[in-house]
């Protein structure tokens, strides 16, 4: 892959910050609903996982704006992907 990779002291420090948002109250509130915001899926709150938009490895942080929840297999099919890259993937998704 040819995207810039973060240190590993950057690394370090954004996945830490990533525990520590989903420790978080409003992290909390955001998965309340079950719902994926990628596929729109309604799933168990606790099913949801922490999804970073822009991934650490391609320059993203661990930012309100940046987190998102995702049901388990689209954050596993969504990998590394910016979200141009992604959009693919979506609109498959939404085609059925």
């Amino acid at each position: 892959m040819d995207w810039m990779e973060a240190s590993e002291e950057q690394m370090r420090r954004e996945r830490q910050k990533a525990r520590e948002l989903r420790n978080s109250q409003w992290w909390k509130n955001r998965i309340a609903s079950g719902i994926c915001h990628y596929c729109g899926k309604k799933v168990a709150p606790r099913d949801l996982t922490l999804d970073h938009i822009v991934p650490l490895v391609r320059g993203g942080r661990s930012s309100k704006g940046n987190c998102v929840p995702a049901c388990k297999e689209c954050n596993s099919q969504k990998q590394h992907l910016l979200p141009v890259e992604w959009e693919a993937y979506l609109e498959k998704l939404r085609q059925g």
